[in-house]
């Protein structure tokens, strides 16, 4: 039976059709908002999986190119690998939804949402998540929401619910916000400079928005939602618990202290083996429960120590930031390198320059988008002491590398100012937390040592939150183990001016706006201490760029000029190549960059193309030479491309009957510009250039 839910969000209606499509999935709705419609199912395994002791959930957000009736580009016409947006939007759906079903379910699940209908003013990723909750809330899976997500945007100081395209770009704040009835979930976004209060705001605004699409997902559970599967346990009887702790308590304790985090780990691996020997016999065939029940008692001794002495695991106070080491400059060949080092997290950072030929095209639902700015996140296995197989970035490193390509993308210098496409690449060398936020001060640094004139620069810092009933700890600068076993993951760039970038995950269910306030007002006092380490290093961009670099000049021509800058089949343009080997482009306003590693090859070229386009200036004298004679005068090139006409009378002082007994085809003759019409038609003089130039010899 279909049933259509509909509601009013942000000025617009929002349906939810179930019942209809898609019906032997576990839960299904199509989504619509505006033209916009996004599928979106859910379904279940049947039983837990042998020996899962975790929620295996995948989320995948599918863009289908017809959608926007488009055909795929490429050799492929098909849908392929997920391009890195449908990675962000998977991610977006999945990290509101994952802190919400409840302990014990260990049930591989999925949720797919399929874009099949985009218009240009209201993007698919709201209208996936909202159908996400909904599948879930209706289907039989244990869920504890509904969750909804908002975008807000703000022009003029007003806020905007779920902007249209056009408004987003006008936009000074860009924030996709998740929330519970009760609390915020999860926030991704950025802002031009905003401050923490701007953004609070933001958040408060985009939770009360959101909040009659949570009732209606609450009316559509009431109605037509099926009976819930009941999770196994999961968990460890009471008797084992006392037994764990009895047995493992002050050993961790101790091992938690170990400054270094391998060692710290060692031990710890050490002490579980311990465990298992020592109880194993007791409980034979409940080794997963031991597992767990050890895992339980450290995230407990961890978060207990925190909220009862203010003491984190490696000795500092919670407001405090490992010692911080910058180094720019340290590769010899590259245009600009950094290696930013806090604590045990560590990022090499390098900057390379190239021209427009190296922007990256991508093949968007809205059509061809060119970016001439990338931040790329590498996150090998050795950073962390491990072997693994290396494959193509994954979820995690995207997202991480999207998340400071966002905080940096704020203070680049404009293209006019400064034409070159910029590619930034952390290779994260050694890692214990925050190395999505070392990215961004390496990128910083980096950059300036590149000569790449950014307005400010920019540094993050990673939040964490330990939260039991009344007690409430917030973290600056967390570890590994303290995002692992904290309840929020909140990560904010900006300097002292504002926030360029946000993000924030919680692990229980939301965390109340007031709590949030805190951590940003805790966040801005790292940020402003990191910033000052970093300008030790490096203070401001270098005034030149390294010699590795391409020199890129910028020259401006008429477009009518454009046709003999290329040349006929591309003849003088590629002469202009072959001769000097530099690359150029010109655009269709007329905008010629010319790049090359040889600064003096560049000059060259940028004299060749003046002379292609350079006009005729009145009372200029040139060496021209004779292309055609006839009766009235001679036609002579002053200089290619542009000819001019030297009547029978300009030839000389004296009167002449004849051209050719002063001239011939070929010779090279100077000439003065005596006059240039309207249709551009040049009038020369041969006696005015010899006139003057009698008179210079004679001075």
């Amino acid at each position: 039976m279909t049933k259509i839910y509909e509601v009013n969000y942000g000025g617009r209606s929002l349906t939810i059709e179930t019942g209809k499509i898609a019906r032997q999935a576990g839960g299904a709705c199509m989504v619509r908002y505006g033209d916009t419609a996004v599928l979106v199912t859910a379904c279940r395994a049947g039983e837990p999986s042998e020996g899962l002791d975790f929620m295996p959930l995948t989320v995948n957000y599918m863009e289908m190119t017809y959608a926007a009736g488009k055909i795929p580009g490429g050799f492929f016409k098909r849908e392929g690998r997920p391009s890195e947006r449908e990675v962000l939007c998977s991610r977006l759906i999945d990290r509101p939804l994952r802190p919400i079903f409840p302990d014990g379910y260990f049930v591989e699940t999925q949720v797919i949402a399929t874009v099949m209908s985009v218009d240009p003013e209201n993007d698919p990723e709201v209208a996936a998540l909202i159908g996400a909750s909904a599948a879930l809330t209706i289907s039989d899976i244990p869920f504890s929401g509904p969750v909804a997500m908002a975008r807000v945007g703000r022009i003029d100081g007003q806020f905007i619910c779920n902007p249209s395209l056009k408004q987003q770009k006008e936009s000074d704040i860009d924030l996709l916000v998740s929330g519970t009835k009760d609390a915020i979930s999860m926030v991704e976004g950025g802002s031009y400079f905003a401050t923490e209060d701007d953004l609070i705001d933001a958040m408060d605004f985009a939770h009360k928005s959101m909040q009659d699409v949570l009732k209606l997902q609450v009316e559509m559970g009431e109605e037509i939602g099926s009976a819930k599967f009941a999770p196994s346990h999961g968990g460890f009887d009471k008797e084992l618990s006392v037994e764990v702790d009895n047995f493992a308590k002050d050993k961790i304790v101790e091992a938690l202290k170990i400054p270094s985090k391998q060692e710290s780990y060692q031990r710890l691996r050490e002490i579980s083996g311990e465990l298992l020997d020592g109880i194993g016999d007791q409980y034979e065939g409940r080794e997963g429960e031991i597992k767990r029940a050890f895992e339980d008692l450290k995230s407990r001794l961890l978060r207990d120590m925190v909220l009862n002495t203010g003491i984190r695991i490696d000795g500092r106070a919670t407001k405090d930031v490992r010692p911080i080491s910058c180094e720019v400059g340290i590769l010899p060949r590259t245009h600009g390198s950094a290696l930013f080092t806090r604590g045990e997290t560590q990022a090499m950072v390098v900057t390379t320059l190239g021209t427009s030929e190296d922007e990256q095209k991508i093949d968007a639902l809205s059509g061809w988008e060119y970016k001439r700015f990338m931040l790329h996140y590498n996150f090998p296995p050795f950073s962390v002491g491990e072997v693994k197989f290396l494959r193509g970035p994954g979820r995690r490193e995207i997202g991480h590398g999207a998340l400071a390509e966002r905080a940096m993308v704020k203070v680049l210098p404009e293209e006019d100012e400064f034409p070159y496409t910029i590619r930034v690449v952390s290779d994260i060398l050694e890692s214990n937390g925050s190395s999505s936020m070392a990215s961004i001060c390496g990128a910083s640094l980096s950059l300036m040592d590149a000569g790449a004139p950014i307005k400010a620069p920019v540094a993050g810092i990673a939040m964490g939150l330990i939260m039991e009933g009344e007690k409430v700890a917030i973290l600056s600068d967390i570890l590994g183990d303290e995002d692992h076993l904290g309840d929020m993951d909140f990560k904010v760039a900006g300097n002292e001016d504002g926030i360029t970038a946000f993000q924030m995950d919680t692990k229980i269910g939301g965390v109340p706006l007031s709590v949030l306030k805190d951590a940003m007002h805790q966040a801005r006092e790292g940020r402003l201490h990191i910033l000052q380490k970093m300008n030790e290093a490096i203070a401001a961009p270098r005034t030149e760029i390294s010699v590795y670099a391409p020199r890129i000049l910028t020259m401006q021509v008429r477009t009518e000029k454009i046709k003999d800058v290329i040349g006929p089949g591309g003849k003088n343009i590629k002469g202009i190549i072959e001769k000097t080997g530099v690359k150029i482009n010109i655009d269709d306003t007329g905008k010629v960059n010319i790049a090359s590693v040889d600064e003096e090859a560049a000059k060259t070229a940028v004299e060749m193309v003046r002379s292609l386009v350079q006009e005729p200036e009145i009372g200029k004298i040139y060496i021209g030479k004779v292309r055609k004679i006839v009766d009235f005068g001679a036609f002579v090139e002053i200089f290619p491309g542009t000819d001019g006409l030297v009547h029978i009378s300009q030839l000389a002082h004296e009167r002449v009957k004849n051209v050719r007994d002063i001239l011939k085809e070929g010779d090279e003759v100077p000439v003065k510009v005596i006059e240039v019409d309207r249709e551009g038609k040049v009038r020369l003089s041969r006696k005015d250039a010899i006139g003057e130039a009698a008179k210079d010899s004679k001075t």
